[in-house]
Protein backbone atom coordinates (compact mmCIF):
# COMPACT_ATOMS: atom_id res chain seq x y z
CA UNK A 1 0.00 0.00 0.00
CA UNK A 2 1.62 3.19 -0.80
CA UNK A 3 -1.04 5.65 -0.12
CA UNK A 4 -2.36 4.57 3.74
CA UNK A 5 -5.61 6.04 5.03
CA UNK A 6 -7.27 6.67 8.36
CA UNK A 7 -9.50 3.60 7.66
CA UNK A 8 -7.65 1.05 9.85
CA UNK A 9 -7.73 3.64 12.20
CA UNK A 10 -11.14 3.95 13.03
CA UNK A 11 -11.41 0.16 12.29
CA UNK A 12 -8.77 -0.52 15.59
CA UNK A 13 -10.68 2.45 16.87
CA UNK A 14 -13.97 0.23 17.10
CA UNK A 15 -12.75 -3.31 17.18
CA UNK A 16 -10.27 -2.40 20.34
CA UNK A 17 -7.62 -4.55 18.85
CA UNK A 18 -4.44 -3.90 16.85
CA UNK A 19 -5.07 -3.71 13.18
CA UNK A 20 -1.96 -4.35 10.76
CA UNK A 21 -1.05 -1.76 8.27
CA UNK A 22 1.22 -2.20 5.54
CA UNK A 23 3.05 0.19 3.59
CA UNK A 24 6.04 0.34 0.69
CA UNK A 25 9.26 1.45 2.40
CA UNK A 26 10.20 5.56 2.00
CA UNK A 27 8.11 6.72 -0.27
CA UNK A 28 4.89 4.93 1.59
CA UNK A 29 6.47 5.95 4.60
CA UNK A 30 6.06 9.07 3.92
CA UNK A 31 2.91 9.18 2.61
CA UNK A 32 1.64 7.54 6.14
CA UNK A 33 3.30 10.19 8.26
CA UNK A 34 0.13 12.68 9.00
CA UNK A 35 -2.13 10.02 9.56
CA UNK A 36 0.89 8.62 11.70
CA UNK A 37 0.12 11.13 14.08
CA UNK A 38 -3.41 11.03 14.23
CA UNK A 39 -3.62 7.75 15.42
CA UNK A 40 -0.92 8.43 17.77
CA UNK A 41 -2.58 11.73 19.18
CA UNK A 42 -5.65 8.92 18.70
CA UNK A 43 -3.92 6.00 20.98
CA UNK A 44 -5.01 4.05 18.15
CA UNK A 45 -2.98 0.39 18.41
CA UNK A 46 -1.65 -0.07 14.97
CA UNK A 47 1.37 -2.61 13.87
CA UNK A 48 2.80 -0.75 10.72
CA UNK A 49 5.26 -2.53 8.48
CA UNK A 50 6.94 -1.53 5.30
CA UNK A 51 8.85 -3.53 3.10
CA UNK A 52 12.68 -2.68 3.35
CA UNK A 53 15.01 -3.04 -0.04
CA UNK A 54 16.70 -6.35 -0.38
CA UNK A 55 19.38 -6.81 2.52
CA UNK A 56 22.22 -7.03 0.23
CA UNK A 57 21.23 -3.60 -2.12
CA UNK A 58 21.27 -2.11 1.04
CA UNK A 59 24.82 -0.77 1.20
CA UNK A 60 24.26 0.87 -2.19
CA UNK A 61 21.33 3.11 -1.48
CA UNK A 62 18.73 1.16 -4.09
CA UNK A 63 15.47 2.68 -5.38
CA UNK A 64 12.91 2.63 -3.10
CA UNK A 65 14.99 1.98 0.24
CA UNK A 66 14.75 4.05 2.94
CA UNK A 67 17.76 5.17 4.00
CA UNK A 68 16.76 5.75 7.77
CA UNK A 69 13.99 3.26 8.14
CA UNK A 70 13.44 3.11 11.73
CA UNK A 71 14.06 6.62 12.73
CA UNK A 72 11.65 8.33 9.65
CA UNK A 73 8.28 7.46 11.50
CA UNK A 74 9.39 8.66 14.59
CA UNK A 75 8.28 10.40 17.01
CA UNK A 76 5.05 9.42 15.90
CA UNK A 77 5.01 6.13 17.14
CA UNK A 78 6.01 4.05 20.22
CA UNK A 79 8.46 1.81 19.03
CA UNK A 80 10.49 1.46 15.89
CA UNK A 81 12.37 -1.44 14.70
CA UNK A 82 13.99 -3.71 11.87
CA UNK A 83 15.11 -7.07 12.95
CA UNK A 84 18.67 -7.45 12.83
CA UNK A 85 18.00 -11.07 11.37
CA UNK A 86 15.00 -12.94 9.25
CA UNK A 87 14.68 -15.25 12.28
CA UNK A 88 13.78 -12.08 14.55
CA UNK A 89 10.72 -11.02 12.67
CA UNK A 90 8.15 -12.98 14.24
CA UNK A 91 9.30 -12.41 17.97
CA UNK A 92 9.66 -8.49 16.38
CA UNK A 93 5.59 -8.98 15.47
CA UNK A 94 5.33 -10.37 19.45
CA UNK A 95 6.82 -6.89 20.63
CA UNK A 96 5.04 -5.40 18.66
CA UNK A 97 1.46 -6.47 19.14
CA UNK A 98 2.45 -5.83 23.21
CA UNK A 99 3.53 -2.62 22.98
CA UNK A 100 0.91 -1.27 20.79
CA UNK A 101 -1.57 -2.70 23.24
CA UNK A 102 0.02 -1.50 26.34
CA UNK A 103 -1.43 1.43 27.97
CA UNK A 104 -0.91 4.06 26.11
CA UNK A 105 -2.06 2.28 22.85
CA UNK A 106 -0.80 3.18 20.32
CA UNK A 107 0.94 2.83 16.91
CA UNK A 108 4.12 1.15 16.20
CA UNK A 109 6.42 -0.04 13.35
CA UNK A 110 8.26 -2.64 12.18
CA UNK A 111 10.72 -2.22 8.71
CA UNK A 112 11.26 -5.67 7.12
CA UNK A 113 14.06 -6.44 4.37
CA UNK A 114 12.35 -7.89 1.71
CA UNK A 115 14.37 -10.68 1.55
CA UNK A 116 13.89 -11.95 5.11
CA UNK A 117 9.88 -13.24 4.04
CA UNK A 118 11.55 -16.35 2.29
CA UNK A 119 13.95 -17.47 4.63
CA UNK A 120 12.91 -20.41 6.20
CA UNK A 121 11.81 -20.61 10.01
CA UNK A 122 11.36 -23.95 12.19
CA UNK A 123 9.68 -24.39 15.48
CA UNK A 124 8.44 -20.64 16.38
CA UNK A 125 5.28 -21.64 18.39
CA UNK A 126 5.45 -18.86 21.06
CA UNK A 127 2.33 -16.54 21.86
CA UNK A 128 1.75 -14.79 24.86
CA UNK A 129 -0.65 -12.12 26.46
CA UNK A 130 -0.29 -8.46 27.97
CA UNK A 131 -2.21 -6.40 30.40
CA UNK A 132 -4.11 -3.63 28.50
CA UNK A 133 -4.98 -1.47 32.10
CA UNK A 134 -3.26 -0.04 34.48
CA UNK A 135 -4.21 0.50 38.09
CA UNK A 136 -4.07 3.69 40.02
CA UNK A 137 -1.96 4.50 43.27
CA UNK A 138 -4.86 4.21 45.79
CA UNK A 139 -3.62 6.61 48.54
CA UNK A 140 -3.27 9.32 46.30
CA UNK A 141 -6.77 8.10 44.51
CA UNK A 142 -8.25 8.87 48.15
CA UNK A 143 -6.64 12.13 48.37
CA UNK A 144 -8.17 13.21 45.38
CA UNK A 145 -11.37 11.79 46.25
CA UNK A 146 -11.09 13.93 49.56
CA UNK A 147 -10.22 16.98 47.95
CA UNK A 148 -13.42 16.53 45.18
CA UNK A 149 -15.74 15.84 47.95
CA UNK A 150 -14.45 18.61 50.20
CA UNK A 151 -14.95 21.08 46.80
CA UNK A 152 -17.80 23.41 46.08
CA UNK A 153 -18.48 23.51 42.48
CA UNK A 154 -16.19 21.10 40.73
CA UNK A 155 -16.19 20.59 37.18
CA UNK A 156 -15.46 17.41 35.15
CA UNK A 157 -13.99 17.81 31.89
CA UNK A 158 -13.91 14.86 30.86
CA UNK A 159 -11.65 13.14 27.13
CA UNK A 160 -11.28 10.57 24.91
CA UNK A 161 -9.35 7.71 27.18
CA UNK A 162 -12.83 7.56 29.15
CA UNK A 163 -14.58 5.91 25.76
CA UNK A 164 -11.45 4.51 24.39
CA UNK A 165 -11.44 3.01 27.97
CA UNK A 166 -14.83 2.02 28.31
CA UNK A 167 -16.11 4.24 30.87
CA UNK A 168 -19.01 6.12 29.63
CA UNK A 169 -21.65 4.83 32.25
CA UNK A 170 -18.97 4.96 34.95
CA UNK A 171 -18.26 8.91 34.29
CA UNK A 172 -22.19 9.48 34.05
CA UNK A 173 -22.26 7.75 37.57
CA UNK A 174 -19.49 9.90 38.67
CA UNK A 175 -21.12 13.31 37.45
CA UNK A 176 -24.91 12.80 38.69
CA UNK A 177 -23.05 11.53 42.02
CA UNK A 178 -20.96 14.60 42.49
CA UNK A 179 -23.74 16.86 40.77
CA UNK A 180 -21.16 18.40 39.01
CA UNK A 181 -20.86 20.29 35.50
CA UNK A 182 -19.58 18.14 32.87
CA UNK A 183 -17.67 19.32 29.99
CA UNK A 184 -16.57 18.49 26.76
CA UNK A 185 -12.52 18.31 26.30
CA UNK A 186 -11.13 20.46 23.30
CA UNK A 187 -10.78 19.04 20.40
CA UNK A 188 -12.58 15.67 21.32
CA UNK A 189 -11.46 13.00 18.67
CA UNK A 190 -14.29 10.68 21.17
CA UNK A 191 -17.04 12.02 23.08
CA UNK A 192 -17.17 10.10 26.34
CA UNK A 193 -20.46 11.59 27.98
CA UNK A 194 -23.97 11.87 26.94
CA UNK A 195 -24.04 15.12 25.14
CA UNK A 196 -28.24 15.35 26.33
CA UNK A 197 -27.79 15.16 29.59
CA UNK A 198 -28.86 18.05 31.86
CA UNK A 199 -25.04 18.13 33.69
CA UNK A 200 -23.58 18.65 30.39
CA UNK A 201 -22.28 22.10 29.74
CA UNK A 202 -20.93 22.05 26.33
CA UNK A 203 -17.32 22.25 24.93
CA UNK A 204 -14.70 23.67 26.57
CA UNK A 205 -13.47 25.82 23.97
CA UNK A 206 -9.54 25.80 22.71
CA UNK A 207 -7.48 28.98 23.53
CA UNK A 208 -6.47 29.38 26.72
CA UNK A 209 -8.47 32.27 27.64
CA UNK A 210 -11.67 30.86 26.45
CA UNK A 211 -11.01 27.55 28.74
CA UNK A 212 -10.31 29.70 31.77
CA UNK A 213 -13.49 32.21 30.89
CA UNK A 214 -15.36 28.88 31.25
CA UNK A 215 -13.98 27.45 34.28
CA UNK A 216 -14.49 30.42 36.19
CA UNK A 217 -17.26 30.16 39.35
CA UNK A 218 -15.41 26.41 39.61
CA UNK A 219 -12.93 25.96 42.74
CA UNK A 220 -11.78 22.73 41.42
CA UNK A 221 -11.44 20.83 37.87
CA UNK A 222 -10.99 17.26 37.36
CA UNK A 223 -9.35 16.52 34.01
CA UNK A 224 -10.11 12.94 33.30
CA UNK A 225 -8.56 10.87 29.92
CA UNK A 226 -7.70 13.96 28.61
CA UNK A 227 -4.64 16.71 27.89
CA UNK A 228 -4.30 19.67 29.86
CA UNK A 229 -5.32 21.29 27.51
CA UNK A 230 -4.85 20.98 24.09
CA UNK A 231 -5.01 24.74 22.77
CA UNK A 232 -5.45 26.49 19.54
CA UNK A 233 -5.42 29.02 18.18
CA UNK A 234 -3.04 31.00 20.18
CA UNK A 235 -5.36 33.74 22.39
CA UNK A 236 -3.51 34.79 25.73
CA UNK A 237 -4.90 34.61 29.09
CA UNK A 238 -4.72 33.11 32.57
CA UNK A 239 -4.44 29.15 32.26
CA UNK A 240 -6.75 28.98 35.32
CA UNK A 241 -8.76 31.26 36.60
CA UNK A 242 -7.50 32.80 40.13
CA UNK A 243 -9.07 30.33 42.93
CA UNK A 244 -9.57 27.49 40.69
CA UNK A 245 -7.24 23.75 41.52
CA UNK A 246 -7.39 21.01 38.94
CA UNK A 247 -7.12 17.22 39.42
CA UNK A 248 -5.26 15.31 36.20
CA UNK A 249 -6.16 11.61 35.97
CA UNK A 250 -4.57 10.20 32.28
CA UNK A 251 -3.03 6.83 31.52
CA UNK A 252 -0.40 8.50 29.77
CA UNK A 253 2.51 9.35 31.74
CA UNK A 254 3.78 11.68 28.85
CA UNK A 255 0.69 13.37 28.54
CA UNK A 256 0.55 13.47 32.73
CA UNK A 257 4.13 15.10 32.42
CA UNK A 258 3.39 18.07 29.97
CA UNK A 259 0.38 19.27 31.45
CA UNK A 260 1.12 22.80 32.42
CA UNK A 261 -0.99 22.85 35.65
CA UNK A 262 -2.92 20.67 38.22
CA UNK A 263 -1.80 17.03 40.29
CA UNK A 264 -1.77 14.07 37.82
CA UNK A 265 -2.53 10.93 38.80
CA UNK A 266 -1.52 7.85 36.40
CA UNK A 267 -4.55 5.33 35.70
CA UNK A 268 -6.46 3.59 33.42
CA UNK A 269 -9.38 6.01 33.57
CA UNK A 270 -12.19 3.92 33.67
CA UNK A 271 -10.70 2.13 36.98
CA UNK A 272 -10.29 5.44 38.51
CA UNK A 273 -13.75 6.57 37.64
CA UNK A 274 -15.44 3.21 38.94
CA UNK A 275 -13.45 3.92 42.15
CA UNK A 276 -13.93 7.37 42.85
CA UNK A 277 -17.79 6.81 42.53
CA UNK A 278 -17.25 4.84 45.55
CA UNK A 279 -14.87 7.24 47.48
CA UNK A 280 -16.43 10.36 46.68
CA UNK A 281 -19.29 11.67 48.86
CA UNK A 282 -22.67 12.85 47.15
CA UNK A 283 -22.76 16.11 46.04
CA UNK A 284 -27.02 16.26 46.96
CA UNK A 285 -26.17 20.19 48.79
CA UNK A 286 -24.25 21.28 45.15
CA UNK A 287 -26.71 23.49 43.18
CA UNK A 288 -27.46 21.88 40.07
CA UNK A 289 -25.21 23.41 36.88
CA UNK A 290 -27.08 25.42 34.19
CA UNK A 291 -27.57 22.26 31.05
CA UNK A 292 -25.53 23.84 28.12
CA UNK A 293 -27.88 26.01 26.19
CA UNK A 294 -29.39 25.10 22.85
CA UNK A 295 -31.28 27.97 21.36
CA UNK A 296 -31.81 25.86 17.46
CA UNK A 297 -32.34 29.09 16.06
CA UNK A 298 -33.36 28.97 12.29
CA UNK A 299 -34.65 31.33 9.52
CA UNK A 300 -37.83 32.32 9.80
CA UNK A 301 -38.33 31.36 6.60
CA UNK A 302 -36.61 28.36 5.18
CA UNK A 303 -33.56 29.53 2.92
CA UNK A 304 -34.78 29.87 -0.47
CA UNK A 305 -30.94 29.75 -1.62
CA UNK A 306 -28.37 27.47 0.14
CA UNK A 307 -29.48 26.28 3.25
CA UNK A 308 -27.40 27.54 6.47
CA UNK A 309 -25.78 24.98 8.52
CA UNK A 310 -28.24 24.85 11.34
CA UNK A 311 -30.64 24.45 8.52
CA UNK A 312 -29.09 21.24 7.58
CA UNK A 313 -28.00 19.89 11.39
CA UNK A 314 -31.99 20.09 12.24
CA UNK A 315 -33.03 18.31 9.28
CA UNK A 316 -30.66 15.47 10.05
CA UNK A 317 -31.75 15.40 14.00
CA UNK A 318 -35.12 14.58 13.08
CA UNK A 319 -34.52 11.63 10.33
CA UNK A 320 -31.25 10.67 12.58
CA UNK A 321 -31.16 6.82 14.01
CA UNK A 322 -30.82 6.28 18.01
CA UNK A 323 -27.68 4.07 17.35
CA UNK A 324 -26.05 5.62 14.15
CA UNK A 325 -22.80 6.76 14.71
CA UNK A 326 -21.15 9.93 13.47
CA UNK A 327 -17.34 10.66 11.93
CA UNK A 328 -17.41 14.74 11.72
CA UNK A 329 -14.73 16.02 9.66
CA UNK A 330 -16.65 19.75 8.74
CA UNK A 331 -15.01 21.43 11.29
CA UNK A 332 -16.58 24.65 10.68
CA UNK A 333 -19.62 23.73 11.54
CA UNK A 334 -18.90 21.30 14.67
CA UNK A 335 -20.55 23.81 17.46
CA UNK A 336 -23.88 22.98 14.67
CA UNK A 337 -23.87 19.51 15.48
CA UNK A 338 -23.16 19.72 18.89
CA UNK A 339 -26.15 21.66 19.24
CA UNK A 340 -28.76 19.62 17.30
CA UNK A 341 -26.59 16.41 17.18
CA UNK A 342 -25.46 15.79 20.68
CA UNK A 343 -23.78 12.09 21.23
CA UNK A 344 -25.95 10.52 23.03
CA UNK A 345 -24.44 6.98 23.47
CA UNK A 346 -20.38 5.30 23.51
CA UNK A 347 -18.67 4.39 20.83
CA UNK A 348 -20.53 6.35 18.71
CA UNK A 349 -18.63 9.77 17.63
CA UNK A 350 -15.14 10.20 15.68
CA UNK A 351 -13.09 13.17 14.84
CA UNK A 352 -9.49 12.95 13.99
CA UNK A 353 -6.69 13.60 16.74
CA UNK A 354 -4.47 15.34 14.91
CA UNK A 355 -6.35 18.15 12.90
CA UNK A 356 -5.13 16.32 9.70
CA UNK A 357 -7.59 17.32 6.68
CA UNK A 358 -8.81 13.82 5.27
CA UNK A 359 -9.13 11.76 7.96
CA UNK A 360 -13.30 11.71 8.01
CA UNK A 361 -14.19 9.97 4.76
CA UNK A 362 -12.24 6.97 5.02
CA UNK A 363 -12.59 6.82 8.57
CA UNK A 364 -16.10 6.07 7.94
CA UNK A 365 -15.16 3.61 6.14
CA UNK A 366 -13.18 2.12 8.96
CA UNK A 367 -15.58 2.45 11.72
CA UNK A 368 -18.92 0.75 9.49
CA UNK A 369 -15.75 -2.19 8.65
CA UNK A 370 -15.13 -2.15 12.28
CA UNK A 371 -18.81 -3.03 13.38
CA UNK A 372 -18.93 -5.67 10.59
CA UNK A 373 -16.19 -7.06 12.37
CA UNK A 374 -17.98 -7.05 15.78
CA UNK A 375 -21.01 -8.39 14.63
CA UNK A 376 -22.89 -4.64 14.58
CA UNK A 377 -25.72 -3.34 12.45
CA UNK A 378 -25.69 0.70 12.29
CA UNK A 379 -25.59 3.34 10.02
CA UNK A 380 -22.63 5.18 9.86
CA UNK A 381 -22.87 9.34 9.25
CA UNK A 382 -20.00 10.83 7.54
CA UNK A 383 -20.33 14.97 8.09
CA UNK A 384 -17.83 16.14 5.83
CA UNK A 385 -16.63 19.41 4.34
CA UNK A 386 -16.17 19.60 0.38
CA UNK A 387 -12.75 20.75 0.77
CA UNK A 388 -11.71 17.88 3.65
CA UNK A 389 -13.73 15.20 1.37
CA UNK A 390 -10.94 15.94 -1.96
CA UNK A 391 -8.08 15.18 0.27
CA UNK A 392 -9.06 11.47 0.11
CA UNK A 393 -12.30 10.69 -2.05
CA UNK A 394 -10.84 7.34 -3.17
CA UNK A 395 -11.95 6.09 0.41
CA UNK A 396 -15.98 5.81 -1.22
CA UNK A 397 -14.42 3.25 -3.20
CA UNK A 398 -13.50 0.66 -0.77
CA UNK A 399 -16.94 2.12 1.12
CA UNK A 400 -19.00 1.02 -2.16
CA UNK A 401 -17.31 -2.10 -2.84
CA UNK A 402 -18.39 -3.55 0.23
CA UNK A 403 -21.82 -2.09 0.25
CA UNK A 404 -20.94 -0.63 3.60
CA UNK A 405 -24.10 1.37 5.12
CA UNK A 406 -22.60 4.43 5.17
CA UNK A 407 -24.23 7.73 4.45
CA UNK A 408 -21.93 10.95 3.61
CA UNK A 409 -23.62 14.34 3.67
CA UNK A 410 -21.12 16.85 2.00
CA UNK A 411 -21.50 20.03 3.07
CA UNK A 412 -20.80 22.36 -0.17
CA UNK A 413 -20.24 25.67 0.65
CA UNK A 414 -17.71 26.59 -2.40
CA UNK A 415 -14.87 27.58 0.06
CA UNK A 416 -12.39 26.68 2.66
CA UNK A 417 -14.22 28.13 5.67
CA UNK A 418 -12.24 26.79 9.04
CA UNK A 419 -9.24 28.66 7.38
CA UNK A 420 -11.64 32.03 6.53
CA UNK A 421 -11.96 32.22 9.64
CA UNK A 422 -8.93 31.38 11.34
CA UNK A 423 -7.66 34.46 8.78
CA UNK A 424 -10.13 37.04 10.49
CA UNK A 425 -9.39 35.50 13.62
CA UNK A 426 -5.15 36.60 12.79
CA UNK A 427 -6.77 39.86 11.39
CA UNK A 428 -5.38 38.60 7.70
CA UNK A 429 -8.48 38.56 5.36
CA UNK A 430 -8.51 37.83 1.75
CA UNK A 431 -6.14 34.99 1.91
CA UNK A 432 -5.92 33.83 -1.87
CA UNK A 433 -6.87 29.95 -2.39
CA UNK A 434 -9.28 29.40 0.04
CA UNK A 435 -12.27 29.52 -2.23
CA UNK A 436 -13.21 26.04 -3.99
CA UNK A 437 -15.61 26.54 -6.91
CA UNK A 438 -16.66 23.95 -9.93
CA UNK A 439 -15.71 20.98 -8.05
CA UNK A 440 -18.86 17.97 -9.31
CA UNK A 441 -18.65 16.07 -6.46
CA UNK A 442 -21.64 14.01 -6.93
CA UNK A 443 -20.19 13.10 -10.19
CA UNK A 444 -16.87 11.81 -8.39
CA UNK A 445 -18.54 9.91 -6.21
CA UNK A 446 -20.74 8.25 -9.10
CA UNK A 447 -17.41 7.47 -10.19
CA UNK A 448 -16.66 5.81 -7.32
CA UNK A 449 -19.52 3.34 -7.73
CA UNK A 450 -21.55 5.05 -5.09
CA UNK A 451 -25.31 6.22 -4.94
CA UNK A 452 -25.68 10.55 -4.82
CA UNK A 453 -27.87 12.68 -4.32
CA UNK A 454 -27.76 16.84 -4.78
CA UNK A 455 -30.64 18.43 -2.64
CA UNK A 456 -31.25 22.20 -1.89
CA UNK A 457 -33.99 22.17 0.61
CA UNK A 458 -33.75 20.63 4.05
CA UNK A 459 -36.98 18.34 2.48
CA UNK A 460 -34.96 16.73 -0.02
CA UNK A 461 -32.24 16.19 2.59
CA UNK A 462 -34.71 14.54 4.75
CA UNK A 463 -35.93 12.37 1.85
CA UNK A 464 -32.71 11.78 0.38
CA UNK A 465 -31.29 10.48 3.65
CA UNK A 466 -34.15 8.20 4.29
CA UNK A 467 -33.81 6.52 1.26
CA UNK A 468 -29.89 6.59 1.66
CA UNK A 469 -30.83 4.27 5.45
CA UNK A 470 -32.37 1.72 3.16
CA UNK A 471 -29.73 1.30 0.00
CA UNK A 472 -28.27 -1.52 0.07
CA UNK A 473 -24.76 0.04 -0.86
CA UNK A 474 -22.92 3.98 0.27
CA UNK A 475 -24.77 7.01 -0.42
CA UNK A 476 -23.16 10.62 -1.28
CA UNK A 477 -25.56 13.23 -0.68
CA UNK A 478 -23.95 16.73 -1.66
CA UNK A 479 -26.12 19.90 0.17
CA UNK A 480 -25.36 22.91 -0.98
CA UNK A 481 -24.66 25.30 2.24
CA UNK A 482 -23.97 28.67 3.16
CA UNK A 483 -19.91 29.10 4.50
CA UNK A 484 -20.37 29.06 8.48
CA UNK A 485 -17.65 31.32 11.00
CA UNK A 486 -16.25 29.11 13.15
CA UNK A 487 -16.31 29.75 16.62
CA UNK A 488 -12.91 29.50 17.43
Amino acid sequence: MGSPNPCPHAFAQVTRRPALVSLHSSAGLGNALGNLVAAYRGNTPLIVTSGQQHRELLIGEPYLGNREATTMPQPWVKWSYEPARAQDVPEAFLRAYAIALQPPTGPVYLSIPMDDWSQPLDGFTRTRTVSERVAPDTERLRRFADRISASRNPALVFGPEVDRAGGWDAAVALAEKLRAAVYGAPLLDRASFPEDHPLFGGPLGMSVKTISDRLTGHDLVIVIGAEVFRYYPYVPGPYLPEGTELLHITADPAVASYARMGDSLLSDTRTAIELLVDLVEEGTARTAPAPMPRPRRLPRTPSSGPLSPPEVYAALSRVRPADAVIVNESTSTMAQQIEWLPTIRSGSFFATASGGIGWGTPAAVGVALGDRANGVSRPVIGLIGDGSFQYSVQGIWTAAQHQLPVVYVVMRNREYSILKSFAVLEETPGVPGLDLPGIDIASLARGYGCRTAEVETAEELEKAFNAALHADTTTVIVVSTQPQKAAL
